[in-house]
């Protein structure tokens, strides 16, 4: 049964990794509760000021720019062709130079341009304003990595699921905040729309800005301190339970294929770190400690300490077929989700066009305000699953996720419904599918080559992206018949899904994220 205590109290840890064994997501005050706070905010910041364009570009920022509908779509493209290459980019950062510090520079980066939002007047300059400010879009990645760092594999696909839900509905605070700031400077300020739209993006600025130097203030790199010494942390954590630490090959270094042999002393800690059982000496009492079996330590230990990667260490990481799996379902949801985010007020005008700019806003902020509650249930269900059925479990409910989000795309593409209730309602049940899908997929990101997380998050995440500007460029050359799109996406994602059903989720013989 759930002890709802585990939401404040100071939660039991890894003896090895030192991470969490529960979210004590009420209590910013304890640090596992602190970054989890710091994770989810983030993300939520910048989701909001990365999806903050449109709210107001279909109508009053269209009309005082004079854009036309290709002018929209190529700038919704755009935004995430930007955020694609920085998630590309964002993974290995957080590998070599860790998560924190890689997601405060994706923030203040992003702030930018976000501040200048003013001096664009012209298509071309909303063009490479949005190109810019996609660069928020990049920090879902070390969101997610230092969130996995934080939390142990118990719970590891709650906290991903919780961290990005929570954030991603920063794409629906968006559609509540930018029109409201928006109309209270024209009505309580007097400023004329040309100016209140620019104004209007100033806020965004601010807190992300806030954030992003609170976040470097006030949270650590990692559980055990600093990133550069995250090993040594280890092996001292291993001594002091009663397991002696020594430099040996790590088994598959980034790619998981068994090695024989042993390092000479030359070589780098940071690529080969594992640990061999001596006899061990009695360990003191150690408090929140959870209780684990020597072999489950040096499993941790050998599988589960992030590695600086080469480059020729990666590509193996990058093109297994388990970093495919991945993508190819985080394509689908996730991709689809930015897609539909990008047109959902559009289709509300098109087909209700007395809700106009405010009220078609309001109700497609919902479909974004629904990860505070799906993308999560799709992370709980996961790791409720992982006990019972182990990675196989995980991998099959992403699966049966995409294959039912599909067949609700479908439905609204062939129906368009003209009725409130039954588009509101088909759109719902959608996002619960869609959102619980993108929670499922990174609840399992942490099993599959956790010696390279930053790499397996980029690669997925940046997937993510691309499924969105590939679906982005399906509506562009469809204009506004924005329910064929809906089926073509939905017949696309149950097609992918059942083509990477018989992969394994992880690779065999990988030690580590069992």
């Amino acid at each position: 049964m759930f002890d709802i205590t585990l939401l404040w109290r100071a939660p039991k840890i890894n003896p090895v990794n030192r991470k969490a064994r529960s979210i004590p997501g009420l209590n910013p005050i304890d640090l596992y509760g602190r970054v989890f706070t710091f994770s989810w905010f983030g993300f939520l910041i910048a989701f909001w000021s990365w999806y903050a364009f449109p709210p107001l570009l279909y109508v009053t920022i269209a009309k005082d720019l004079n854009l036309k509908q290709t002018d929209i779509a190529n700038s919704n493209i755009v935004a995430l062709t930007a955020t694609l290459l920085v998630r590309l980019v964002a993974g290995p950062a957080c590998d070599r130079f860790g998560p924190r510090y890689t997601f405060a520079g994706c923030l203040l980066a992003g702030a930018i341009p976000t501040a200048l939002a003013g001096a664009v007047y012209n298509a071309k300059g909303l063009l490479a304003l949005r190109f810019f400010v996609g660069i928020l879009g990049g920090s879902f990645v070390p969101c997610q990595v230092w969130s996995t760092g934080f939390f142990d594999k118990n719970v590891v696909g709650t906290a991903n699921a919780l961290t990005g839900g929570f954030g991603n509905a920063g794409g629906g605070i968006t559609y509540f905040l930018m029109p409201a700031i928006f109309d209270s400077l024209v009505a309580n300020q007097g400023l004329t729309p040309h100016v209140a739209w620019r104004v209007t993006f100033i806020v965004p600025f601010i807190c992300i800005t806030v954030t992003a130097t609170a976040m470097l203030i006030l949270t650590p790199d990692t559980p055990t301190g600093k990133w550069s010494e995250r090993h040594l942390a280890v092996q001292q954590n291993l001594v002091s339970h009663g397991i002696s630490g020594a430099v040996v090959d790590v088994p598959g270094e980034l790619t998981d294929k068994a090695t024989t042999g042993t390092n000479s002393p030359s070589d780098s800690t940071e690529k080969k770190l594992g640990f061999e059982a001596v006899e061990p000496k009695q360990p003191s009492n150690f408090t929140h400690e959870a209780q684990l079996g020597e072999q489950q330590m040096l499993d941790t230990a050998r599988g589960e300490v992030v590695v600086k990667p080469s480059l020729r260490e990666a590509m193996p990481v990058i093109f297994s077929l388990q970093t495919l799996v991945l993508a190819g379902g985080y394509f689908c949801s996730f991709g689809g989700e930015l897609a539909i985010n990008s047109i959902l007020g559009s289709y509300y005008v098109k087909n209700f066009p007395y809700l106009k700019q405010t009220g078609s806003g309001n109700w497609a902020a919902m479909f974004g305000l629904l990860n505070v509650v799906f993308r999560p249930l799709g992370g709980v269900i996961s790791d409720f699953i992982y006990p019972r059925t182990g990675v196989w479990g995980k991998k099959i409910w992403i699966h049966a996720l995409a294959i039912v989000t599909g067949v609700f795309l479908i439905a609204i593409g062939l129906t368009d419904p003209t009725s409130q209730n039954t588009m509101f309602g088909l759109v719902a049940g959608m996002a619960f599918f869609l959102e619980a899908g993108n929670g499922a997929n990174f609840s399992l990101v942490p099993h599959v080559h956790p010696h390279a997380n930053g790499i397996v998050s980029g690669c997925t995440g940046a997937s993510g992206n691309f499924g969105g500007i590939i679906f982005a460029i399906i509506f562009r050359y469809n204009h506004k018949d924005y329910a064929r799109v809906f089926w073509i996406i939905g017949v696309m994602t149950i097609a992918i899904n059942l083509s990477l059903s018989w992969i394994r989720p992880i690779p065999k013989g990988q030690v580590g994220g069992r």
